[in-house]
């Protein structure tokens, strides 16, 4: 998965020895998307990942990751590891991989009036749209 967005913050880099006497390194940071409502992501690289993408605050990055469930004692842990890390480019896909519409232009001078559906009619004095006139026809029995 991938995903675009700002380094807001940096983690203390946490490093120790596994119980196979491994040594082990993890640096975390979270990123905030550049959506409209943009969403916050704590995400981690681990091992030699750490060191090969060093980000730093207020990095712009897309950032391809994995998402991993866990069982402990009962109790399920979910986390994002990352495992590539490139500075963001203008016009790539935003986060959610859904592309940005382009803005859409007002009608200039000389073009054609846009007419609203024929449901909808001009709003009331308290704002509200009258809802059009039901057909009449001869053969209707209901009472309302």
């Amino acid at each position: 998965m991938e995903v675009i967005g700002k380094i807001i913050a940096v983690l203390p880099e946490m490093s120790g020895t596994s119980k196979s006497g491994n040594p082990w390194k993890k640096r975390e940071y979270v990123l905030e998307t550049l959506e409209s409502f943009p969403r916050k992501i704590h995400f981690d690289f681990f091992g030699e990942k750490a060191d090969q993408f060093p980000l730093t605050l207020n990095d712009t990055v897309k950032l391809s990751f994995d998402i991993e469930s866990r069982e402990y004692n009962g109790r399920w842990y979910t986390s994002i590891r990352g495992w590539k890390a490139e500075p963001a480019q203008q016009g790539q896909m935003p986060a959610g991989g859904f592309p940005t519409p382009a803005p859409q232009a007002a009608p200039g001078f000389g073009a054609a009036p846009q007419t609203a559906p024929a449901y909808q009619t001009q709003p009331q004095a308290g704002g509200f749209p009258t809802p059009p006139a039901p057909a009449e026809t001869a053969n209707d029995d209901l009472p309302f």
